[in-house]
């Protein structure tokens, strides 16, 4: 088996699995000795921020405005799924705005930021807030801000997350659900992780991330190969380790390709980090022969409708909303979660060499097409809160 590091330059030698330093999620993060003195200091900061909903609902659901919560620094990679969404709501005439979490643990930046958030508020005046992922970020929204809220669960902050210890994953889910019970509007990603919320899940709406499918086409096999300096002839996986290849399994993934080299012969293993350019991994997704996705837990696994988009068979574990994604496209394998049976369906896939029917599969979950929806259900939301009763 060999494994070719991704981004910015090909190793000439095979690199190891596990070679790289595992990377922190761009997710919240908890000192366990802080987490209650965290949420009192917040909420101490930013009561007094808190006013009737009603009264931004009020305001006209024909011209929407909405300010956008995402947890991180503004530049990266990191949610840039979510962000891209973001774009696509210009074309819907949704006047947006984005407001960076940057600090999710440091008492005197949530401080700072609370400070900020209330400038935001004032100058921009929206009409919802939507928060991009739960934990401290959703959390923090509903204490610090004075509109109504739509919260979007991703998947680790209603999962659990192995990578992190387990007192801030439990902190970080139950903030989630505590943020939940707040919002006037939720979205999950997946039925999976509706399934996980204590409050509000008659009202949660199922809603994936959405694939650019202007940019994730499909184009030549061999083109692909060429522009990216790949061998025609090798037979090529390509599995998604991203920031955190613990939650990821890359582990069953390893073992799952020695046993189908064991099988149908040589595989070579292509590792996206996370940090690859999208183009890029356009012409990996072209490039490839398959996918290979192995994680224990994820919401809708955004790599998944790429890959579908770029007409690129999928081998994958029963997770998130795989199996509804991979529902009549082919060749594309579910597999039990043991080496053997991800193995057979390696070998399935690879032996075929053939592209997948996923673009059509694709379509339903279209940036456009997601937004168009969460656009539907912002209206809802203020129309309901005027039913409701608000003071205009």
């Amino acid at each position: 088996m060999t494994t070719i590091g991704t981004g910015r330059a090909m190793p000439s030698s095979p690199e190891p699995w596990n070679s790289r330093p595992s990377i922190a999620r761009c997710s919240d993060r908890f000192d366990n000795d802080g987490i209650a003195g965290a949420l009192m200091t917040v909420m101490a900061t930013v009561t007094d921020l808190r006013q009737d909903e009603g009264r931004a609902a009020c305001a006209s659901v024909s011209a929407l405005r909405v300010l956008y919560l995402f947890p991180g620094r503004p530049e990266g990679s990191a949610m840039i799924f979510a962000k891209k969404q973001v774009e696509a709501m210009g074309t819907l005439g949704v006047a947006a705005e984005a407001f960076c979490l940057e600090s999710r643990t440091d008492l005197s930046g949530l401080r700072r930021d609370a400070s900020r958030l209330r400038d935001v508020i004032a100058s921009f005046r929206p009409d919802l807030l939507h928060a991009q992922y739960g934990t401290m970020t959703a959390f923090f929204a509903t204490v610090a801000a004075n509109v109504p809220m739509v919260v979007t669960f991703r998947g680790s902050d209603l999962n659990p997350a192995p990578s992190d210890p387990w007192l801030r994953s439990l902190a970080g889910r139950l903030l989630s659900h505590l943020a939940a019970r707040r919002a006037a509007g939720l979205i999950c990603v997946s039925e999976q992780l509706k399934r996980r919320l204590w409050w509000g899940r008659e009202r949660a709406l199922v809603l994936p991330s959405g694939v650019d499918i202007e940019l994730f086409q499909p184009h030549p096999q061999a083109e692909a190969r060429r522009e990216l300096g790949w061998s025609q002839e090798e037979r090529i996986v390509l599995f998604n380790a991203g920031l955190s290849p613990m939650v990821k399994r890359e582990d069953l993934a390893q073992a799952a390709v020695l046993e189908a080299e064991r099988l149908c012969g040589r595989i070579t293993v292509v590792r996206l980090d996370g940090f690859v350019p999208q183009r890029r991994v356009v012409a990996m997704m072209n490039g490839a022969d398959c996918l290979l996705l192995t994680s224990d837990w994820e919401g809708s696994p955004t790599i998944v409708q790429e890959a579908l988009a770029c007409n690129l068979p999928v081998v994958s574990v029963d997770v998130g909303d795989v199996r509804e994604r991979l529902l009549g496209v082919t060749p594309s394998v579910i597999a039990e979660r043991s080496p053997s049976a991800l193995a057979q369906g390696l070998c399935e896939v690879l032996r075929r060499r053939s592209r997948s029917n996923g673009r059509t599969a694709a379509m339903p979950v279209a940036q456009v097409r997601i937004a168009e929806q969460t656009v539907a259900l912002y209206r809802e939301v203020l129309t309901r809160l005027v039913r409701g009763g608000a003071a205009c």
